[in-house]
């Protein structure tokens, strides 16, 4: 029989704990073994031809197909057009003011070139992906 005084809350209790079926240690962990990894045979790296790919150069005024069609990054409203079709826009240059969580946000000409066509007007809600204008 162990006795042990344990403190709980402030409060001492003295613990009587009988030992049941003998004292018997616990074994002992072993660490495994570890496995050294097999070495295996490869074949022989094969020579390859590899020529450098020149990068593809775009000038500000030249735009992937689809980049002159600017589309809306987010679900929002329309606060406000910056721009007429007509007007000659730079690549960067703000187009269009689209409210979105209580927050302005400028969108930005993907594009250098003319405004061709403008599809959204202020107050119109617009979803993400649906196009705003276009600039040829």
């Amino acid at each position: 029989m162990k006795k042990f005084r344990i403190t709980v809350d402030g409060t001492v209790y003295n613990v009587e704990v009988e030992e049941v079926g003998g004292a018997t240690a616990a074994p002992t962990p072993q660490m495994p073994t570890p496995q050294l990894p097999v070495e295996e045979k490869l074949p022989p790296p094969v020579a390859a031809s590899v020529q450098p790919i020149e990068p593809v150069k775009r000038s500000q005024a030249q735009a992937a197909p689809g980049m002159g069609k600017l589309t809306a990054p987010m679900p929002g409203t329309i606060i406000k057009v910056l721009v007429n079709t007509g007007d000659k826009v730079e690549q960067g240059q703000p187009v269009v003011i689209l409210e979105a969580m209580k927050m302005e946000n400028k969108i930005n000409a993907n594009a250098t070139g003319t405004v061709t066509s403008i599809e959204v007007s202020p107050g119109q809600n617009v979803d993400t992906g649906q196009l705003l204008l276009t600039i040829g």
